[in-house]
């Protein structure tokens, strides 16, 4: 309602297009001085003072918070903000899942890393799954992740695979593979010492096999479970 009485738009909230960013800074939230000598600096913008966007835009606010700082929001944090606007809940919550909810809305893609994008790629197909039978391909998207994370994320590929999809993982991760319906176990051992096809079959049929290494290591990975318990 705000927005509509100062005669803002939707495209007035993007720090993108002029209208809604500070001018002053492009909306880069900082301005690049050039050192003829040395390596250029970045001054925050005296304009705007970092938030990227228009005094009279950050004067638009929701439950207390700005654009700017909405976008400072963990995606965590802005799933209870938003929890009562199903619109912008659902949106968010397969980032969640997916063992992303650190991340911050406004952060920019290139500062992701190769197992992030993956895992936004992923939470944008929970979000809109195809309706024809696809095949998704992940390169170790479990790196760096909380062993919560990675259960999380185990239930997003089963999910898709509910959904009658199909998931192929190149993944080093014991529960990821112990959770796999079939795996091909490649070697004997990594770069130019690998490349061969050591074993295929369910986890427990690639434990039985001595020669595989993968096979050896879920093997000891299941028996140390049974020792805990």
């Amino acid at each position: 309602k705000q927005a509509t009485l100062l005669g803002l738009s939707p495209g007035h909230f993007s720090f993108n297009v002029p209208g809604g960013r500070c001018e002053a800074c492009q909306g880069e939230g900082v301005q690049t001085i050039e050192m003829q000598f040395m390596a250029d600096i970045e001054l925050v913008c005296e304009e705007c003072e970092g938030a990227r966007f228009r005094k009279e835009i950050l004067q638009v606010k929701v439950d207390g918070h700005s654009i700017h700082d909405v976008l400072e929001l963990s995606i965590s944090d802005a799933l209870d903000l938003f929890k009562d606007h199903n619109a912008i809940h659902s949106r968010l919550l397969p980032m969640e899942r997916v063992g992303l909810g650190y991340l911050k809305l406004g952060q920019s893609a290139t500062t992701l890393s190769g197992g992030e994008a993956q895992r936004v790629k992923l939470a944008k197909f929970l979000t809109k799954p195809s309706s024809e039978h696809t095949l998704y391909v992940f390169d170790e998207p479990t790196t760096g992740l909380h062993f919560e994370d990675v259960r999380r994320l185990l239930d997003s590929f089963h999910e898709l695979v509910d959904l009658g999809h199909s998931v192929l993982l190149i993944e080093h991760n014991v529960d990821i593979m112990m959770a796999s319906d079939w795996i091909i176990d490649l070697g004997p051992e990594g770069g130019f010492g690998g490349g061969k096809v050591i074993a295929t079959g369910t986890p427990e049929e690639v434990m039985k096999l001595e020669e595989s290494h993968t096979g050896r290591y879920l093997k000891r990975h299941v028996e140390a479970l049974s020792w805990n318990r």
